[in-house]
């Protein structure tokens, strides 16, 4: 499954760091991609597991779709 979010808080390079680090950490085996500029997140694994990891970062996550 693939699950988009836009995280408006993400803004350098030490969130990108962060947040690939806390979805590595619940989805191990899933594709990351991270589109800073957009402040997009885009990950190949399960939707709520991902939006919950990013919000445990301390981020605010919007899920674009599912």
């Amino acid at each position: 499954m693939t699950a988009i979010f836009n995280v408006p808080d993400m803004t350098c390079g030490h969130c990108e760091k962060t947040l690939r680090g806390a979805l590595g950490e619940v989805l191990p085996d899933a594709s990351v991609t991270v589109d800073l500029g957009a402040h997009r997140v885009t990950v190949e694994g399960d939707a709520v597991i991902a939006e919950d990891a990013i919000r445990e970062a301390g981020y605010s996550p919007e899920r674009v779709s599912a």
